[in-house]
């Protein structure tokens, strides 16, 4: 099995006889070798690995552009300037910056012929608290979840060239929304820069285009925004609608449904003059490439312009919207509808740049409450897009709050921020004075939030419906589904709550078999199993799940010939009533999976591997702090995420209950700060690593078939004893 580490392996000092070995060897570079550490398994025995290490007090430093210098946890980066851009080449030091969510199918697909909604983030210069790739302890920070209304995110800086931090794109890959990174030049040293490459011919932006579209295709981002923003010479403004086609087709080889989108800055003669509309000053560049991202200042009149000379590409314009509506604009804020209204009349895209202005302007308190706000006002004019792949799985979950939820148990208390780990998200339907929907930090099943429906059911009905999902995809012939919530309020037993799920109309569509009749309205109401079908009890646990307050319910519903279109919630009373009754009802989890795949075969996570390891003092006396990078193997695209725990760390035979370290998006995870006891001289002690994996159905996977790896490690100049170990 390969070394598991940077250096060569201790074998001792080396002798002349060696290959390749000087007769003498310095001192200092014996010194140096016997500093550097590496790792050989001893035994890898059903998923378990063993490595040995000896402590180290002279850690060798991990690059500060990718590790933070305090803590070594990774980070996500940018680039600064024409020379670094061209001296980007991939590094194994940057693989946490590498998306692991493939970019989740969707329908209608993103080049419909429909209006487009593009959100550019814009947040005090980016790279805040996002740039730490596993998370941060970070307290009321900045989440966006409205996936289901958007179809294009750009993530922006004034930096050369913005990378988007990653969880951003796990983030928007998981709910079917492509990424964009920003590559823009300012003012003099913009145009010192654009002189350098555009003027240089085919040879030097050609290699600029080549860069970048490496770079999107290394870290699994969708594309790039241009936004050229400083005069241009004649020879330079000359060769950028070349660059241009040139970017956008190497976009379009290396990223399966790629983008380049031109921001309206630049015109055809290398005046800087902001259009905001599409014409004959600008569109050399929107023939060029995917799209235009038109400026804020624009008119009613202009957007018929646009209409006008876009002909059948007026969905590749997208209108710009400053939501902290700078300049003289039309809406912005809570009035950002009425720009919307206009946009859409004339059937053009839409570009909301900066709503963090929600959490910016009106503070981080009430953010979650006034986001939703914000979204349902625009809901009218953003078309959502329906999810096409099973499984569906979803606990709701932000990737934040103010504690870690685990079935339903509060496992730690604290704040925390990881938008890798934010679920699938529905699409807060609101129905003003019946209904709202909004996320609950207070109590989750799993991570850190829950979806709370709050609403009343009118005077003589029964029932109201809440639509969770948009779904267009073909019915497997059985449908599982599985419903975790929690009814709160003063009388919750007046209440059930179920699953409903609808089709799209046909008449070939029957539920079990052909002679049962079409539900009115394609609606079908999945059969309510007490317990699992026969044979997949082990794997279908949840359906006894439900505890600390939480009801685990369990269906299946057999289909024919049909076409799936929403699932919702039913909220009824027991009992019928003349009087409104209201209710609010938490969601901690629901899913829809393909009986057929449920049996699927059991997987093993294999070969866990560690590699710079990063020794400090404390934090406690006769302590010690551990850092180190593991890495794994598992079939590509079965897993949801993996969950990193760790057994302890013992001087002494014994066993200690495993503790969460933190989320894996891919196969691979940086456990920082570990606490461990300091081995006495000739003494050894072991640290036990487990990676669990998540499947994206959800369903448990045997802890037998978890990737285990066991550090030995002991004092430097001591023999190991003889302790068990």
């Amino acid at each position: 099995m390969a070394e598991a580490a940077e250096g060569p392996a201790r074998r001792g000092k080396r002798t002349g006889t060696e290959p390749g070995a000087a007769e003498d060897e310095p001192a200092e570079a014996e010194r140096a070798a016997r500093r550097r550490r590496s790792f050989q398994p001893a035994a890898d025995i059903q998923g378990t690995t063993v490595l040995h290490d000896t402590i180290s007090d002279r850690p060798q430093p991990l690059p500060a552009r990718y590790f933070d210098t305090k803590t070594t946890e990774p980070i996500s980066f940018f680039l600064s300037g024409l020379e670094e851009l061209l001296a980007w080449q991939p590094n194994s030091n940057d693989e946490f910056n590498v998306s692991a969510v493939p970019l989740a199918e969707r329908q209608p697909p993103l080049q419909s012929r429909r209006p487009r909604t593009l959100v550019c983030h814009d947040m005090r210069g980016g790279y805040l608290e996002d740039r730490f790739i596993q998370g941060s302890a970070t307290r009321n920070p900045y989440v966006f979840y409205h996936w289901r209304y958007i179809d294009i995110f750009v993530y922006f800086s004034h930096h050369t060239v913005t990378i988007p931090p990653v969880v951003w794109t796990n983030a928007a890959h998981r709910n079917s929304v492509p990424v964009l990174g920003t590559f823009i030049t300012e003012w003099t040293d913009g145009e010192k820069l654009c002189e350098a490459f555009l003027t240089g011919g085919e040879e030097a932006y050609g290699a600029v285009a080549e860069q970048l579209a490496r770079i999107a295709q290394h870290y699994r981002f969708d594309g790039w925004l241009v936004n050229i923003e400083n005069t241009l010479s004649a020879a330079a403004v000359g060769n950028l609608p070349l660059f241009l086609r040139d970017l956008t087709a190497r976009v379009h080889s290396a990223v399966p449904g790629g983008l380049v989108i031109w921001y309206d800055s630049v015109l055809k003669d290398g005046t800087l003059r902001w259009q905001n509309e599409l014409n004959d000053e600008n569109r050399i560049f929107f023939d060029a490439c995917d799209g235009l991202f038109t400026n804020y200042n624009w008119k009613k009149e202009q957007l018929e312009r646009t209409q006008r000379l876009a002909g059948p590409r007026l969905n590749d314009v997208y209108v710009g919207v400053d939501v902290f509506a700078r300049g003289d604009v039309i809406g912005g804020g809570f009035d950002t509808d009425k720009s919307l209204r206009l946009i859409r009349q004339y059937g053009l895209s839409a570009a909301i740049f900066a709503p963090g202005w929600v959490y910016e302007h009106l503070g981080k308190e009430n953010f979650l409450q006034n986001e939703n706000r914000f979204w349902a006002s625009l809901a009218e004019y953003l078309p959502t897009h329906s999810i096409c792949t099973l499984p569906l799985t979803t606990s709701f979950s932000l990737g934040m709050g103010t504690s870690t939820f685990l079935d339903g148990k509060d496992e730690e208390s604290g704040p925390w921020y990881d938008l890798s780990a934010q679920d699938i998200q529905p699409l807060y339907p609101e129905h003003q004075g019946t209904l709202s929907t909004s996320c609950c930090l207070q109590d989750a099943w799993c991570g850190g939030s829950s979806l709370q429906l709050q609403g009343t059911i009118p005077p003589g009905e029964e029932r109201v419906a809440v639509r969770l999902f948009s779904l267009q995809m073909p019915a497997p012939p059985k449908l599982f589904l599985t419903l975790l919530y929690k009814l709160e309020g003063p009388q919750p037993d007046d209440f059930t709550v179920s699953l409903e799920v609808t089709t799209w109309d046909s008449g070939m569509c029957f539920e079990g078999n052909p002679t049962s009749l079409p539900e009115p309205n394609g609606r079908y109401y999945p059969r309510f199993l007490p317990a699992p079908p026969p044979g997949l009890a082990k794997l279908l646990a949840a359906c006894h799940r439900g505890s600390y307050g939480w009801t685990s319910r369990c269906y299946e519903l057999e289909l024919q010939d049909c076409s799936l279109r929403d699932l919702s919630v039913i909220v009824s009373r027991q009992q019928p009533s003349p009087q409104e009754t209201s209710f609010t009802c938490l969601l901690g989890e629901v899913r829809v999976l393909d009986t057929a795949s449920v049996a699927a075969s059991p997987l093993q996570v294999q070969g866990v591997m560690a590699s710079q390891l990063w020794w400090q003092e404390g934090p406690e006396p006769e302590q010690l702090s551990l850092s180190l990078t593991l890495r794994w193997s598992f079939p590509p695209g079965r897993a949801r995420w993996f969950r990193v725990l760790s057994q302890g760390a013992r001087c002494r035979l014994g066993q200690t209950a495993p503790q969460v370290l933190g989320l894996a998006q891919g196969c691979l995870f940086r456990a920082v700060g570990l606490p461990v006891p300091r081995p006495a001289p000739g003494q050894s002690c072991r640290l036990e690593l487990l990676v669990e994996p998540v499947l994206r159905d959800e369903l448990p996977v045997d802890p037998e078939r978890w990737g285990r790896l066991v550090l030995v490690y002991s004092a430097p100049g001591g023999a190991t004893s003889s302790d068990g170990h």
